[in-house]
């Protein structure tokens, strides 16, 4: 994984959306409460409102306004949202927040440093990981060159050893994460520490940390892709969209890449190819490590990188695969804060 200061920036969004995500139900931000059926929210309990026409204390008229303002609303008017970011900037919660997504990149890293591959289903072992800019010699060439080999391997078996106990405590976390979602979190941990768990708590966690662990072993980047419903509705909603911020890719430099073994594709987690068509990027979780690592294989300019965030007409030939303008501006990087000049 590519450390420049846009990945830095982004590893900030991910571990404060991953404490939030873990945080949430014991500080009564959002939780579904079974024991209580209805959810909380802000520390507030969050009903449909319909309990007085249940009981016969008021028309279906309040019934129906009650259920349209906390039930319909809320729910589809954040979708909408979410939905209308992903139109206009792709899978960025994906990519920056999503608390899986930080697992499958946390996990690919240690992986790769156990076995040389991100995954276990990957064909070749990957180049070591750009740890900075590529320096130039007084020659101008690049020095060491991406392509060439290392003269001992970089990973060490002996990384499998964190590398499992990472995966299976992250399953443990996930399992406990979704179980306080759904009852009461003091309840949980007063019993996990005390060793009092009751039957349906502990087979609840049992089957989600083994499903987790299987699933963090054997597949992460392919939930992904091919599983998670969240990212195929984003993905969709982005597909509709030709001048959405897309990484776009410069081809009037592609020469460049001749000195480069194929750094932006070793480091994306999704394990695509950005220098591609839109299409063939349908999952692109706009992490930018692509963009990162092309950066530092150009000596860290980000002026110079041959892949960058590109949005309106600049996106268009991305998606038709025709050749670029000859002009234009690189609107879109100024998204996150500045992220073009960092990247």
């Amino acid at each position: 994984m590519s450390r420049t200061r846009l990945q830095q920036r982004r590893a900030w969004f991910q571990v404060g959306f991953f404490a939030l995500f873990l945080l949430a139900p014991p500080l009564d931000l959002f939780r579904i409460d079974l024991t209580l059926g209805h959810a909380i929210l802000f520390g507030q309990h969050w009903t449909l409102g319909i309990e007085d026409f249940l009981a016969g204390r008021t028309g279906i008229g309040d019934a129906t306004f009650n259920l349209f303002v906390r039930g319909f609303l809320p729910i589809f008017g954040g979708a909408a949202l979410f939905l209308f970011i992903a139109w206009r900037y792709g899978r960025l919660y994906c990519g920056w927040l999503c608390p899986h997504f930080s697992v499958v990149e946390t996990i690919n890293a240690l992986m790769r440093r156990a076995s040389g591959k991100p995954s276990i289903w990957e064909r070749r072992t990957l180049p070591p990981p750009l740890r900075g800019p590529i320096p130039m010699t007084v020659t101008g060439a690049q020095d060491p060159s991406p392509k060439s080999p290392a003269s001992a391997p970089y990973w060490n078996r002996w990384y499998w050893i964190p590398t499992l106990l990472a995966v299976v405590g992250f399953a443990f976390l996930w399992a406990l994460a979704l179980l306080t979602y759904l009852l009461p979190p003091f309840e949980i941990y007063h019993n996990l520490l005390n060793g009092t768990l009751t039957r349906n708590q502990s087979i609840f966690l049992t089957a989600a940390t083994i499903a987790f662990t299987v699933e963090f072993l054997l597949a992460r980047h392919f939930f992904c892709r091919y599983v998670c419903a969240v990212g195929l509705f984003q993905s969709l909603a982005w597909m509709a969209n030709d001048r959405a911020m897309v990484v776009g890719f410069d081809t009037r430099r592609a020469a460049a890449c001749a000195d480069c073994d194929n750094a932006c594709d070793h480091a994306c987690p999704m394990r695509l190819k950005p220098r591609t068509i839109k299409r063939k990027m349908f999952t692109c979780t706009e992490c930018a490590e692509c963009i990162s690592a092309c950066t530092q294989v150009q000596h860290g300019d980000p002026q110079q990188s041959l892949l960058r965030w590109v949005e309106g007409a600049e996106a268009l030939p991305v998606v038709t695969g025709r050749p670029a303008p000859m002009s234009g501006t690189p609107s879109a990087n100024a998204i996150l804060s500045g992220t073009c000049r960092h990247a």
